[in-house]
């Protein structure tokens, strides 16, 4: 049990039994892709919690918390909290302290009741099994919201999608059940509305796509019209697993509605072609979106790249990477190949990472992948050779490679995109260095790199005459 003030809050057992374990690691807080990014206050309280974990000390965690509340601006404490109730917390032992977190935050002056903040600390609680704590949360949710009918559905719609996304199946079909009967009971096309938005949303990622299809059945019943939005996610609720009829049925009803398929879709149907690694698949969809001009995002890359084995091998291992985009196709396979060919042809994405003026040549890799980080490079490299072939080309007086530090990292500080940018800087012996004042970037002097440029070019081109005359 931790008291916490007039509050006494019962710490589960992982908390108390099995961490004792790490007492002779020292504790390295992460940051998983797609989680709440820590500041490092943040970062600091945790591995503090983390050893006092270590000694199973719950006194100490107890004046930990106490003292870190006490002392953290608000948005400092509440950014603790949220990266504790993400489902994407690489520590889920450190989760179990979110509810006494809360409950100290719950008692300061500033803390103003937040119902997805509640929502998600609710969702938290049911997956852990704490049924009595999370029901005590909703009663009170409730209570407090039950004579404003559209704060009550934002409420239960917040609820339900956090259930589903901590994949809390009794907490999401409790969730279901109310906001259900609160869209049943309602004359409000609001309410209806955003009930329904959430219902198909959760049920399709919790993988019952088809339940969210009979959803979108009764809405139309009701006199409301589906939106772009339910289609995306039963389409991609059926791509993730693997019913590509079905994902392709529905592109094709969304059509039929007066839908265009967009980027946003497109990612959705290339992301579930990779994961069940249908590469074939990918190609026509690439071409396609040619055809319908969809511009290709960074998101785009990102869902095709993760899905190619040998490139993601090849970003990994960081041994003796291809340093051009003729080398990289020679140790593809024929899919992945035409993949890349199709990427490399738009130049939809290179054209917005890529900036360029007498002041300054900027290259943008900030949201890829290291895959997609790996293949704009090379363009970039093939880029910058053929600007420079050019007399009249106006050479910028500084360039720069914009990596990012690692802040939004799986460990705080060590950007993976940086490792291979770096590895790729050593193997073609580049002049680009790690810029002092902001270590997420590579800079040098653009004559600097010209020169380097030229000479790699030079002796590219002194290889390949060696070559034919042997």
């Amino acid at each position: 049990m931790i008291g916490l003030g007039s509050s006494t809050v019962t710490i589960p057992p992982p908390w108390n039994h099995q961490l004792h374990r790490l007492r002779s690691t020292p504790a390295r807080i992460k940051c998983e892709s797609g989680g709440v990014p820590l500041t490092k206050q943040g970062h600091r309280f945790l591995s503090s919690l983390a050893a006092a974990a270590g000694v199973s000390d719950p006194t100490t965690a107890n004046r930990l918390i106490k003292k870190f509340v006490a002392s953290s601006p608000k948005s400092i404490a509440l950014n603790a909290l949220s990266h504790l109730l993400s489902p994407r917390n690489s520590h889920p032992h450190l989760s179990a302290v979110a509810f006494p977190l809360y409950t100290k935050i719950s008692e300061t002056l500033w803390y103003n009741w937040n119902p997805k903040l509640v929502a998600d600390l609710i969702a938290l609680l049911d997956k852990q099994g704490r049924y009595d704590e999370s029901q005590a949360l909703i009663s009170q949710a409730v209570s407090k919201l039950k004579f404003r009918e559209r704060n009550l559905v934002q409420f239960y719609c917040n609820l339900i999608e956090s259930c589903s996304k901590h994949n809390s199946k009794q907490g999401f079909n409790h969730a279901y059940g109310y906001l259900s009967e609160l869209v049943c009971n309602s004359s409000s096309v609001y309410v209806k509305r955003q009930g329904y938005k959430s219902m198909v949303s959760s049920l399709s990622e919790m993988g019952q796509p088809n339940e969210a299809e009979n959803v979108v059945e009764e809405m139309r019943k009701n006199g409301l019209k589906p939106s772009l939005f339910e289609f995306r996610f039963i389409l991609f609720g059926y791509g993730k697993l693997g019913l590509f009829e079905d994902m392709e049925r529905m592109v094709c009803e969304m059509e039929i509605e007066g839908f265009e398929v967009d980027t946003i879709c497109s990612n959705m149907v290339l992301s579930s072609y990779g994961a069940f690694n249908a590469l074939p698949k990918m190609v026509p969809w690439l071409q396609k979106m040619k055809t319908l001009q969809i511009p290709f995002s960074v998101r785009t890359y990102n869902s095709v790249l993760n899905s190619c084995p040998v490139i993601v091998s090849l970003v990994h291992e960081l041994k003796s990477l291809p340093l051009s985009l003729g080398e990289l196709v020679k140790v593809l396979n024929e899919d992945e190949a035409l993949l890349v060919k199709e990427l490399v042809e738009s130049s939809s994405v290179f054209d917005k990472v890529m900036e360029w003026n007498g002041l300054e040549a900027k290259l943008d890799l900030h949201g890829m992948h290291l895959g997609s980080a790996y293949l704009v490079m090379l363009q970039w490299i093939e880029e910058m050779k053929g600007r420079f072939k050019v007399e009249e080309c106006v050479i910028p007086a500084q360039i720069s490679i914009v990596c990012g530090s690692g802040k939004h990292s799986i460990v705080r500080g060590e950007s993976p995109v940086k490792t291979l940018i770096r590895q790729m800087m050593v193997q073609m012996i580049s002049p680009m260095k790690i810029n002092r004042k902001n270590d997420g970037c590579f800079i040098a002097k653009g004559q600097v790199v010209r020169n380097w440029l030229c000479q790699l070019m030079e002796e590219n081109l002194s290889l390949r005459i060696d070559r034919e005359q042997i």
